[in-house]
C-alpha cells in the first residue's frame, strides 16, 4: 500500500508532467495541427509548383506531427487518469487484475494504472498500411515464387536487376562460378519479367493468333542453345504431327 506521503508526491509529479505537456502543445500549436492545411504550416501556397518528392517529405512530415500529437494527447489523458485514481483511492492497484503495481514502475511511469503483464502499452498492432494493398501484387513481395507466383515484373525481378551491376556477395563469394562476370548476382539464370525465354520475342494479337517472331539479341542467343543441344525447343522435338516440312528428313 502507498503511504499518504507518496500519494501526495506522484499527484505533484503527474500535475507538474501534464502543465509541462500542456505547454508544449501550446507552444507549438498543437505541432501546426491547427492549421487548415499542411502548406500553411510550410509557408506554401499551393502544390502546383512543388516537386513530388518535396510533397512526399512534407507529407511525412505532416504524419509524423500527427503522431506525436497524438501520443501527448494520449500521455495527458492517462495523466488525468492516474490524478482521478488517487482522488478514489484505487491508484497503485491493476485496472485489470486489482493487484498493486509494484512501486518501482510507478516510479518509472507514474501515470500508469496498470501492472505490467495487462498495461494495454504492450500490444503490438499487426496492421499494415493501406498502401501495400495497392502495392501487391506485384511489389512488396520478395522470394514467394512457390507460395504465390507471379510473372510481372515484382520487387525479386526489381532486385536481379540492380543486383547485376554488383553486390557485396560477387564475384568471390559464390559456391558455384558463373560463366561470365555479368552472370555474377543471384538467381541469375531467372528471366526478368517473363518466365519462358521465348515470351521475350514472340507476340501475338488480342485473339492468340497472328503470332510473330521479333529478332532481338535474346531470340539469337535462343536459337543458338537450341542449334547447340540439336533439339527444336527448349522442352524438347515437337510431335510429329506438328513438324514442318522444312525439318523432315528428305526421302
Amino acid at each position: 500500500m502507498l503511504t499518504q506521503g507518496q500519494l501526495s508526491a506522484f499527484k505533484a509529479e503527474l500535475l507538474k508532467n501534464k502543465q509541462d505537456l500542456e505547454s508544449h502543445l501550446d507552444e507549438n500549436d498543437h505541432f501546426d495541427l491547427r492549421s487548415g492545411h499542411a502548406h500553411e504550416s510550410t509557408g506554401e501556397l499551393s502544390s502546383y509548383d512543388n516537386h513530388p518528392g518535396d510533397e512526399g517529405t512534407e507529407l511525412y512530415e505532416r504524419e509524423k506531427d500527427i503522431a506525436l500529437n497524438d501520443h501527448v494527447e494520449y500521455q495527458i489523458q492517462s495523466i488525468d487518469k492516474a490524478i482521478q485514481a488517487i482522488e478514489k483511492g484505487t491508484y497503485g492497484k491493476c485496472e485489470t487484475c486489482g493487484r498493486e503495481i509494484p512501486y518501482e514502475r510507478l516510479q518509472a511511469v507514474p501515470e500508469t494504472t496498470y501492472c505490467i503483464e495487462h498495461t494495454p502499452d504492450r500490444t503490438v498492432s499487426h496492421n499494415r498500411p493501406i498502401e501495400e494493398g495497392v502495392l501487391m501484387p506485384p511489389f512488396g513481395k520478395f522470394d514467394l515464387d512457390n507460395k504465390d507466383e507471379n510473372v510481372a515484373y515484382d520487387a525479386e525481378d526489381a532486385w536481379q536487376e540492380v543486383s547485376s551491376w554488383g553486390t557485396s556477395e560477387t564475384p568471390s563469394d559464390f559456391m558455384t562460378p558463373q560463366d561470365h562476370y555479368n552472370d555474377t548476382y543471384i538467381e541469375s539464370e531467372e528471366n526478368i519479367g517473363y518466365v519462358e525465354d521465348f515470351e521475350n520475342f514472340v507476340g501475338n494479337d488480342i485473339s492468340g493468333k497472328e503470332i510473330t517472331v521479333y529478332p532481338n539479341k535474346q531470340h539469337e542467343k535462343y536459337e543458338n542453345e537450341l542449334d547447340e543441344e540439336g533439339i527444336m525447343t527448349s522442352f524438347g522435338d515437337l510431335p510429329a504431327y506438328e513438324h514442318h516440312p522444312y525439318v523432315e528428313d528428305d526421302k
